[in-house]
Order: C-alpha cells, then structure tokens, then sequence
C-alpha cells in the first residue's frame, strides 16, 4: 500500500464521477427519469416517508433546489407530501404507485449497467469497499489523523443504486 497520496486522486475520482454520472442519465432518460430524480425516489423508496432536510443532505441538493424538483414530481404523481403524524409542522415524502414503479424500472436498469461496468474491470467487490473506506476518510477532521479511515459503516452514508 502506498503511503505516498496520488495528486492525481482527485482528478481522477472527478473525472470518474462526472463520467458516471453521465452514463447514468442516458441510462435513466430511457426511463424518462432525471438523475436527480432517482436520488429522491432512492431515498424515500423505504416506505418510511422522509422530511426534506434529511432528502437534501442524502441527495446532495440545496433546499429550494430540492423543493422545485419535488413540485414537479408532486404534478408528475411520483410523490406526494404528508403532514408527519408525530410533528405536524413537519412534512414527509412518499412514492406514489407510479414513483415505486418507475423506481423499480430505474433500478434494475441501474444495476445491468452497473454490473456490466464492474465485470468489465473485474471487480470483486473491492471498488465500492475502498470508495466507501475513503468517503468514511475524507469524513474526518484532517486534525484528527485517519487511523484505519473507518469509524462506523461508511456504506450508511453512501446513497444506494437501488
């Protein structure tokens, strides 16, 4: 293992990530899905219904960026709101029958490219583990030293494929 970091990680982490995401909106648009809209159906296809604070931090967005894209999956019938019965002044999030399905449409398209990508490098797992060792990593203060980079399960804070 190299104790030396590449100054080449972070480009090479951004130019894979900015690929990715590529490859995942010609993916989903076959599905008339947006990425951001996946992110929000992925997060709230537990059941649980989920406030739009805890949302926005899973899906990386700004509140009022998040707002408009959930207006228009509201108008869309992919998502409604409901009061939280345990905090009225607070809103929960959930899939309607036409979100869950095209959340399980996305999804299996998802996961084919995504195997198909990770045959193609012959990856045994190994690459969604380390990138999840480096998230818990760059999740530390730099002050603090990284030890072994993992202080609770870093794929929690990972948000899934499917």
């Amino acid at each position: 293992m190299s104790s030396v970091p590449s100054p080449a990680l972070a480009h090479l982490l951004s130019h894979a990530e900015r690929r990715l995401g590529l490859r995942m909106t010609a993916v989903l648009a076959e599905e008339n899905c947006s990425v951001e809209q996946w992110r929000v159906l992925s997060v709230i296809a537990d059941g649980k219904g989920h406030p739009m604070t805890e949302i926005a931090d899973q899906v990386l967005m700004p509140a009022p960026s998040l707002t408009k894209l959930v207006d228009r999956m509201v108008a869309d019938n992919l998502v409604y709101r409901r009061p939280d019965r345990a905090d009225r002044r607070r809103v929960l999030l959930h899939l309607t029958a036409r979100g869950r399905a095209l959340h399980q449409r996305a999804a299996h398209r998802l996961l084919a490219d995504q195997t198909r990508l990770l045959d193609a490098i012959d990856d045994q797992g190994d690459l969604v583990r380390l990138l999840a060792r480096l998230t818990a990593a760059l999740d530390q203060d730099p002050a603090e030293g990284t030890g072994d980079g993992v202080t609770d399960d870093p794929a929690e804070k990972i948000l899934p494929v499917s």
